[in-house]
């Protein structure tokens, strides 16, 4: 949780990091194949305002990500 605060603040976010230490999350999206994983897989999802999944993204480059989120969003 340390490491997710300094992260956050070396970077200036706006909004909070989760901290999944149980792996609860990771396994319920599919970023983790058991809790025992030591990290998370780098996946995303666009969820809309209702709260629904809109896309999955099971592999995500995070150099091409934000454009491809931002195209999305637009779509």
């Amino acid at each position: 949780m340390d490491e997710n605060k300094a992260f956050v603040e070396k970077f200036r976010f706006n909004f909070p990091l989760l901290c999944d230490t149980d792996r609860s999350v990771g396994l319920a999206y599919g970023a983790c194949d058991d809790e025992s994983a030591s990290h998370a897989k780098r996946v995303s999802y666009l969820i809309g305002a209702d709260g629904n999944v809109r896309k999955a993204y099971p592999q995500v480059d995070a150099g091409a990500h934000p454009d491809e989120i931002l195209a999305n969003l637009d779509a």
